[in-house]
């Protein structure tokens, strides 16, 4: 069976019904993994007793694949009781597993502030809450911004695993058209097409915001 341009030229419009989903689970994750990353993070800083069981979580969320994560929240849990919706699965498990990685994200630029910025702020007797959104994270933003945007590029391209739990995203219409038509190159071909514009997006909004942050810091 030879490719067919005009075919795949003609589902383009059916594909994109699911770029909706695709990119709105893609802010969902990316938001959910960060903020869940930093709490991890913040714990492994907290009280001796909490720092090991947390670091052994988020060692468990990093050596486990995302999509057995997927598939047990979506098909083991039900037999415990526990049912959940297909969409809720997809951005909790994506940015579950993404925020073991981001955790390690935040260690990284926390360790670069200088420890002097913190004893400063207790100096003056801000709180430790007051002194990492006010002093820490400020500055940290600038030294996990590059990270954070290789990551939210990868939460992009980790949205098709949700097709094999039926969230209609991009690869998920894709594979309806497949199952209908049996022609499998074209769906396969324009999505990829489509994903790599959206990762170029992506890229390119990255950029940007690096470049904005670079401009700030050297105002100051």
């Amino acid at each position: 069976m030879s490719f067919d341009f005009v075919f795949a030229i003609n589902i383009i419009p059916i594909i994109l019904e699911g770029v909706g989903n695709t990119i709105l689970v893609a802010i969902l994750s990316f938001a959910g993994a960060t903020m869940l990353g930093f709490v991890w993070e913040l714990l492994r800083r907290s009280h001796w007793l909490v720092r090991p069981v947390v670091q052994f979580i988020v060692d468990a969320i990093r050596s486990t694949p995302s999509l057995v994560q997927i598939y047990f929240l979506f098909f083991v849990l039900p037999y415990y009781g526990v049912v959940l919706p297909a969409m809720f699965v997809g951005v909790f498990g994506i940015s579950f597993y993404y925020s073991g990685y981001i955790s390690e994200v935040f260690k990284a630029g926390i360790d670069a502030v200088p420890s002097g910025q913190s004893e400063a702020a207790q100096s003056l007797g801000l709180g430790w809450v007051d002194t990492v959104i006010f002093v820490i994270a400020p500055q940290m933003l600038r030294n996990i911004a590059a990270p954070l945007g290789a990551y939210s590029i990868s939460i992009l391209k980790t949205t098709p695993l949700l097709a094999v739990i039926a969230v209609p995203e991009m690869l998920g219409s894709a594979f309806d058209v497949a199952s209908e038509t049996y022609r499998y190159a074209e769906p396969m071909l324009v999505v990829g097409v489509l994903f790599l514009i959206l990762a170029l997006i992506a890229v390119s909004l990255v950029t940007r915001l690096e470049r904005r942050l670079g401009l700030v810091a050297l105002s100051r």
